[in-house]
C-alpha cells in the first residue's frame, strides 16, 4: 500500500477538515463519507507498515486466502471501532455539521461478494488481524458487483451494481509490478529446450493490483485485501483508430477488462464460462506470482516455500493455483517437476464447501486445452504420478483408479478440480462437524482411506465484533453492562453470561433490547407500523436457492394461512415471515421460487 503521510499523527477532526474540498461550505453525508476514510487511510497505512515490518523481522509465515468473493460489507463502522477512533469521528463529523449515523448510511456495500463464502472470507481476514495471524487475502477488483435487484411485476429483474460510482476511498496503491497472465496459445513439446515449457503463441492479460486494507481489533496489526484488476498489454490500436475504426481500436482494453467486470458471471453459454475460467485463473496468477516474488525478494530459496507462505483455497473456484505455481516453478525457476508437486502439496490447504457432487466445480478438457494449454498438460502430468500411488496403494483396482483420477472419463473428458485440490493440499477441511464427516464417508471416501491425517474440520465462524458489536449495539452494551468488555476481544469470555441466565432482571432487559431491534426493523418495511412486536419474527435473508430450502418455508406459510382462514385455528402468538435474498439471473427455478414468495406475500397482507 502506498499513499501520502505528510502529516504522521494529525488529530482525525483536523486531517478530516483537511480532506473535505470546501472546509467552511456545507458538506453531504457522502462528502464527509469520503473525507473521512481518507483521514483513517494515514493511519492505517503507518500500522500496516508496521505490521509488515514486524513479520519480516519475526520471520512469520504468511497465510494467502484465496478467494473469488470477499463479501467485506460497510467497512468504516468496522474500523472505527477496531482503530479506537469511533466516538473521536463522532465529533469530529460534529464539528463539521454532520452525524457519523448519516455518513455510516452514506457508505455502499463493496462489489466484491455475494454469499456466504465472502462472507467467511471476509471474517477471517479480520479476525485473523485482530489476533496477529499474518492472513492476506487475494481476490479480483469487480467493477460491478452480482447485480442491484429490482422486481418488476413480483419478478427478479437485474440492473448493474454501480457500487464505485462516486469512487471507493479504501482502495489504494498496492506494491509490486504489473502481472503479465498469458492465455491461449498452445504446447509444443519440441520447443521446450528453447522454450521453457513449451507453450507458444500465449496472449497475455496485464493484473494491476489494489489493496483494502483490514484492522484488527486495537488497530496494532492491519493486514490488506490485494485486489487484481485486468488490462490489456496493448490496450489501444493506433492505425485502427487513424483508419476511423474506433471500436476496433479500443477492443483490446474492452477484452481485457471483461475478465474483471462482473462478478460471476453466466456460465449458460459457452463464452460465459470459458470467460468465468478465464477469470479463476487471472485472479490465482496474479496472487501466485506476487507471492512468489516477494519470497524470493525477501532472500528465501524456494525450498523454503513451505515454511514462509501457505495458501488456502476457498473453495475450488481458487484451484487453478496449484498449475499455476507448478507452470512457474517448473518452466520459469527450473524445478524438478516431481519435487515442484511436493513443494505444491506443502503449500496449499482446501475448504471444501459443499457436498453435492453435481455442485462440484468441472471442466471440460477441450476448454482447458485452449485457454490454458501448459497447465493442461501439468494438470495431466500431476494426475499420473498421483495414480501411480493409488495403483502402489491398491494395485488392479481399477474401478478406484477411475474414482480418484483428476481427469474423469467420459465425451469429453473433465477436470475434476476437488481432486486437484485434495491431491495437492496438506490439509483439507469442511466447514462444520457433520459436513467434514460426511465429506470423507460419502463425498470423497476413497481420499480419505488414502490420506486420513490430511482430512480436519474447521467449523464457520463469525467476527462478532461485527454482527455483535456492530450489528447489536444495543444488546452489546447490555453484555459489556453485565461482564465487562473483555468479550470484544475474546469471544470465550461470553460464557460469564451463564451466570445471569436465572437473573430476572437480566433476562426483562434482553427482551427490552429484542423489542427495540424489532422495531428498528419494523420502520424500515414498508407496512411495517402494522406489525406486532410482540409477536414472532420468523427472518430468512440469503441467496435464493433450491437447496436452501425458501420453498419449504413458503408452503409452510401457506399451511398457517390455510388454518387460519379455513380452519379456524388460532395460533399461540402472531407471526411475521420475512423473506429476502436474490436469485441467479440464469437460475429459473430459483426466480419462480421467488415470485411465488411475492405473489404470496400479495395474498397474505391483502387479507
Amino acid at each position: 500500500m502506498s499513499d501520502s503521510m505528510s502529516h504522521p499523527h494529525e488529530p482525525l477532526g483536523a486531517s478530516l477538515r483537511r480532506h473535505l474540498r470546501h472546509p467552511d461550505a456545507a458538506h453531504t453525508p457522502t462528502d464527509l463519507y469520503h473525507a473521512l476514510v481518507r483521514a483513517l487511510r494515514e493511519p492505517l497505512l503507518r500500522a500496516h507498515h508496521a505490521t509488515e515490518e514486524r513479520y519480516r523481522a519475526e520471520g512469520r509465515k504468511r497465510v494467502h486466502y484465496l478467494s473469488a468473493e470477499f463479501l467485506v460489507g460497510r467497512l468504516l463502522r468496522d474500523t472505527l471501532q477496531n482503530l479506537g477512533l469511533y466516538e473521536e469521528a463522532r465529533a469530529a463529523v460534529a464539528e463539521c455539521g454532520g452525524s457519523l449515523a448519516d455518513v455510516l448510511e452514506a457508505e455502499r456495500d463493496p462489489g466484491l461478494g455475494s454469499g456466504g463464502l465472502g462472507r467467511l472470507a471476509a471474517c477471517y481476514l479480520e479476525s485473523a488481524a485482530s489476533t496477529g495471524v499474518p492472513v492476506f487475502g487475494h481476490g479480483l477488483d469487480y467493477e460491478y458487483g452480482l447485480f442491484r435487484q429490482v422486481l418488476v411485476d413480483g419478478r427478479q429483474t437485474e440492473a448493474p451494481d454501480t457500487w464505485r460510482a462516486k469512487g471507493s476511498p479504501w482502495l489504494v496503491g498496492a506494491r509490486g509490478g504489473v502481472r503479465e497472465v498469458p492465455l491461449y496459445g498452445r504446447v509444443d513439446a519440441r520447443r521446450e529446450a528453447t522454450r521453457p515449457g513449451g507453450w507458444l503463441d500465449a496472449k497475455l492479460l496485464l493484473g494491476e493490483a489494489r489493496e483494502l486494507p483490514v484492522a484488527g481489533r486495537g488497530g496494532a496489526t492491519v493486514h490488506t485485501l490485494r485486489l487484481y484488476r485486468a488490462r490489456a498489454a496493448e490496450p489501444f490500436d493506433m492505425a485502427a483508430f487513424q483508419a476511423g475504426d474506433h471500436l476496433e481500436a479500443a477492443r483490446g482494453q474492452v477484452e481485457a477488462e471483461r475478465v474483471t467486470k462482473l462478478l460471476y458471471p453466466s456460465e449458460s453459454t459457452p463464452a460465459g464460462r470459458e470467460l468465468r475460467l478465464v477469470q479463476e485463473y487471472f485472479l490465482v496468477s496474479c496472487a501466485v506470482q506476487d507471492v512468489l516474488e516477494q519470497h524470493l525478494a525477501e532472500g528465501h530459496p524456494l525450498e523454503e516455500l513451505p515454511v514462509r507462505a501457505a495458501f488456502q483455497l476457498n473453495d475450488t473456484h481458487p484451484a487453478l493455483a496449484i498449475a499455476e505455481l507448478l507452470r512457474l516453478l517448473v518452466d520459469e525457476h527450473g524445478v524438478e517437476f516431481g519435487r515442484a508437486a511436493a513443494l505444491c502439496r506443502d503449500t496449499f490447504a482446501y475448504t471444501n464447501h459443499t457436498l453435492l457432487p453435481e455442485a462440484l466445480e468441472r471442466w471440460p478438457r477441450p476448454l482447458l486445452l485452449h485457454v490454458l494449454p501448459r497447465h493442461l498438460r501439468l494438470i495431466e502430468q500431476l494426475n499420473a504420478l498421483f495414480l501411480a500411488e493409488v495403483e502402489a496403494r491398491w494395485p488392479g483396482d481399477i474401478d478406484r483408479l477411475r474414482r480418484m483420477s483428476i481427469i474423469e472419463e467420459g465425451s469429453p473428458k473433465h477436470v475434476r478440480m476437488a481432486h486437484l485440490a485434495i491431491v495437492s493440499s496438506y490439509a483439507v477441511n469442511g466447514v462444520s462437524a457433520l459436513h467434514s464427516d460426511l465429506m470423507q464417508r460419502q463425498l470423497v471416501p476413497d481420499f480419505a482411506e488414502l490420506w486420513p491425517d490430511r482430512f480436519h474440520n474447521v467449523t464457520n465462524g463469525i467476527s462478532h465484533r461485527r454482527w455483535l458489536l456492530g450489528a447489536n449495539p444495543g444488546l452489546a452494551r447490555l453484555v459489556t453492562e453485565r461482564i465487562g468488555e473483555g468479550w470484544i476481544d475474546d469471544l470465550g469470555a461470553l460464557r460469564e453470561l451463564e451466570a445471569a441466565a436465572d437473573d430476572p432482571g437480566f433476562g426483562e432487559a434482553f427482551l427490552a433490547v429484542k423489542r427495540e431491534n424489532k422495531a428498528a426493523l419494523a420502520a424500515g418495511l414498508e407496512g411495517g407500523a402494522f406489525l406486532d412486536l410482540d409477536g414472532l419474527f420468523d427472518v430468512q435473508v440469503k441467496r435464493i436457492h433450491e437447496y436452501k430450502r425458501q420453498s419449504l418455508a413458503a408452503l409452510y406459510a401457506v399451511h398457517l394461512y390455510l388454518r387460519l382462514v379455513e380452519d379456524g385455528w388460532r395460533p399461540p402468538c402472531a407471526r411475521t415471515m420475512l423473506f429476502a435474498g436474490k436469485a441467479a439471473p440464469d437460475y429459473r427455478m430459483a426466480k419462480e421460487i421467488l415470485a411465488f414468495l411475492v405473489r404470496l406475500s400479495e395474498v397474505v397482507n391483502r387479507d
